[in-house]
């Protein structure tokens, strides 16, 4: 277990290396799932590998990892109750944008696998 979670932080760090020296506008723990993703497609691991074991162990115990934006939310309830309809507007315009993304996607890969 010990060794899994020593794999999922170095994957995080290399991410983190990444994104400081490259300068990329992308989170370092996003690269560094990319990372991990790359690693064990190279590597095959099997569902009983120590990192498999390590990730299964933390997202068994995800709905923690909400608890301090849940308490975010509260303390921040006032400035978000005073900007409710800048912030539904902003929810509403991405949901749609990604919907439209989405579909936009369906479409030319469907096009693009006919061919």
């Amino acid at each position: 277990m010990i060794n899994g979670l020593m794999w999922l932080m170095a994957c995080q760090l290399v991410g983190e290396v990444i994104v400081r020296l490259l300068d990329v506008p992308v989170p370092g723990p996003v690269v560094g799932m990319v990372v991990l993703f790359a690693l064990l497609q190279v590597r095959r691991s099997s569902d009983d590998a120590t990192v498999v074991r390590a990730a299964d162990g933390l997202l068994r115990h995800l709905q923690l990892l909400f608890i301090p934006a849940g308490v975010g939310v509260i303390v921040y309830l006032d400035a978000i109750r005073d900007n409710a309809v800048p912030i539904v507007g902003a929810m509403l315009i991405s949901w749609f944008v990604g919907l439209a993304l989405v579909a936009w996607t369906v479409v030319a890969l469907e096009r693009l696998l006919k061919k």
